[in-house]
């Protein structure tokens, strides 16, 4: 019998509700289950409702589900906010000094005041009530606290025994008969520093933005292990500035930041553009416009990303919709950047940043391309030479023999500026040729995803962390899925041979407007149906599923 069970834990700021779930998400880990983990909080200095859902299964998934079988309650207001996610069969385990009535309840003030532990650790207590209500084996909690609670393990483990003592055992959690190790789970934003590394990243600049935040984060606790500078700046227009510095200099610089933050970088991106700096930037998405919902999800800024500069000139952008993408296509992003001298774009949101889930950690980065174009020492140097292809030469300041120039005016072969027609115009048509160069590159890489099941009458087209709603129900009602992973140079010949044989395309996507629909419609590529999604929650595998059946039928 197949297994799949969500988890949710719930309380307020500052009771570990985040830490709680990683910790229910790796006890699920560690019994060989597929496991994801969705983060809500408001966009609070201090207080408000915090809660994680921990979703298991025995086969791949990507996001949370609407239910919750298993219910850790650290106050009133996680039972009466989330009542319409409990059923029949939902164990609830409450936090008796704050909660009235319902489920198994612990006192979790009389369990810290016995052990003389903080406060912080009730929720300690909670998962080992939680272990307990599901079968799992103490020797199993000990195991993950070790290797997850470094500091102050033992008096966890005695705070979360006595949580285990105090329920009895409701829904029995056997290991997964997937015989696999456990995987490494890993945040979005965590594979893409990964894949960045893997790349050759030199320098992160970035100011923290939601939902990007957590990279900079990342990447400032690892920078000695990983041999990189990591530099928080004091605005995001310094950030932009900063990185093409460093790409300039020679050495492979990425930003990250979140809407509101790139719009201060869009200057320095046309500046990139125009002086053919090669910069990767991650831009994570969330619910605006203006601030927004600062801490929710939303897909509603490609448009911007695919036109955001004034002027002309050749970018890419991928969207990767797991973790597993996000590593292997920030690596790519960054041999992109690199080999074409453009701005690469990861066009990712807060689902897939911030959320936690699986990935293979045998994983490899992908195959590089060839070194980029550097300066030949036989040849005059020209930092702006018109070639076939678009690309020019390379050199970095102190290279012998050769004047560096880095122009935002218009400007000729070596960099000098002009307002010559003939000359603007070449520098132009080397820009476009460099495009179609990039364009020609992507079309030789695996651009668009397809999955492969389903019959071929009818498929669903999305793009970004959807993958995980649209690939479990599109598995489950026999639809063919495809899904771009790159965006511009935009794949449209792939996605018409993948398409071949299809009658009825639907497009699922969290935006308002339809802007991957837009992009598809511009190719030629027509759209029968859209299902739109857009209240900054992330769209879960039930409300799909109602509504692509709604619109086959």
């Amino acid at each position: 019998m197949s297994q799949d069970v969500s988890v949710l834990i719930g309380g307020r700021a500052g009771e570990g509700i985040n830490n709680a779930g990683m910790v229910v998400a790796h006890l699920m880990n560690h019994l060989g289950y597929h496991v994801c983990m969705y983060y809500d909080y408001p966009s609070l200095i201090r207080g408000g409702h915090n809660f994680a859902l921990v979703r298991i299964a025995d086969r791949p998934i990507g996001i949370h589900r609407e239910r919750a079988d298993f219910v850790l309650a650290l106050n009133q207001e996680t039972i009466e906010r989330h009542a319409r996610k409990f059923h029949d069969g939902t164990a609830i385990i409450v936090n008796s000094d704050a909660v009235r009535g319902g489920g198994q309840g612990i006192s979790i003030t009389g369990i810290l005041k016995a052990e003389g532990a903080p406060a912080i650790m009730g929720n300690s207590a909670m998962i080992g009530a939680f272990a307990k209500a599901a079968g799992i084996p103490f020797d199993t909690v000990t195991t993950v606290f070790s290797r997850h609670l470094p500091k102050g393990t033992e008096k966890n483990l005695a705070v979360a025994r006595r949580g285990y003592e105090q329920v009895e055992t409701v829904h029995r959690l056997a290991p997964a008969g997937t015989g696999g190790r456990p995987r490494a789970l890993v945040s979005g934003n965590e594979a893409i520093g990964l894949g960045l590394v893997a790349g050759g990243l030199a320098a992160y600049i970035s100011y923290p933005m939601t939902p990007s935040s957590s990279l900079l984060h990342f990447l400032a606790e690892n920078a000695s292990r990983f041999g990189i500078t990591v530099i928080h700046p004091e605005n995001e227009i310094a950030v932009m500035l900063m990185a093409l510095g460093f790409s300039y200099a020679g050495r492979h610089a990425a930003v990250g930041t979140s809407g509101g933050g790139f719009c201060l970088m869009t200057e320095g991106l046309s500046l990139a553009g125009m002086a053919e700096i090669p910069v990767v930037i991650l831009v994570s998405q969330r619910t605006g416009p203006s601030t927004g919902l600062p801490t929710y999800t939303a897909q509603s800024d490609l448009r911007f990303i695919l036109h955001a500069g004034q002027g002309e000139f050749p970018r890419f952008v991928v969207a990767p919709g797991d973790p597993e993408q996000a590593f292997s296509w920030s690596c790519r992003a960054m041999d992109i950047a690199w080999k074409f001298q453009v701005p690469a774009f990861i066009l990712a949101d807060k689902t897939l940043s911030e959320g936690f889930s699986g990935m293979d950690p045998g994983v490899k980065p992908p195959e590089k391309m060839d070194a980029p174009f550097l300066r030949d020492e036989k040849t005059p140097y020209e930092r702006y030479r018109v070639t076939d292809s678009g690309i020019s030469p390379l050199a970095f300041p102190g290279t012998p023999g050769a004047v560096v120039k880095a122009n935002g005016y218009a400007h000729d072969a070596a960099g000098i500026t002009t307002e010559d027609a003939d000359t603007v115009r070449a520098m132009t048509e080397k820009r476009l040729r460099k495009g179609k160069s990039l364009a020609d590159a992507v079309a030789k890489l695996p651009a668009v995803n397809s999955p492969g099941h389903g019959g071929p009458d009818t498929a669903v087209i999305c793009w970004g962390s959807v993958l995980g709603a649209c690939s479990e129900v599109c598995s489950d009602l026999g639809i063919r899925l495809i899904q771009p992973v790159v965006l511009s140079p935009f794949p449209a010949e792939e996605i018409k041979r993948t398409l071949a044989g299809v009658q009825r395309l639907i497009v699922v996507e969290e935006n308002a407007t339809g802007q991957l629909g837009s992009l598809l419609r511009e190719a030629g590529i027509p759209v029968a149906r859209q299902i739109l999604h857009w209240d900054g929650r992330p769209l879960t595998p039930d409300a799909l599923a109602a509504q692509l059946q709604e619109a086959i039928r």
